[in-house]
């Protein structure tokens, strides 16, 4: 896959710090980038055009296609996996 955007950074508004392009595209839920990619990256670049060309077609298509979890279940996630990587 073409990364020349990956070094693009914005705020996360499920994490609410500053993270890059390749973090979006490699982090989501079963190997897909996270579910949020279109909201956040369309206006720096065409990222529906940019992950059509990059993504297999079905990917894509399961990305296009992901619910997002209930909140709580979000954050009860993104809690442990901040207690996994604390030293």
């Amino acid at each position: 896959m073409n990364k020349v955007f990956d070094g693009l950074e914005r705020r996360c508004p499920r994490l609410g710090g500053p993270v890059s392009f390749g973090y979006c595209r490699t982090n989501g839920e079963d190997g897909l980038p996270c579910w949020k990619i279109f909201d956040c990256w369309w206006e720096s670049f065409d990222v529906v055009e940019y992950l059509k060309k990059s993504l297999p077609e079905d990917t894509f298509k399961r990305l296009v296609n992901v619910k997002p979890k209930p909140k709580m279940v979000s954050l009860v996630e993104l809690i442990e996996q901040a207690k996994n990587r604390a030293p």
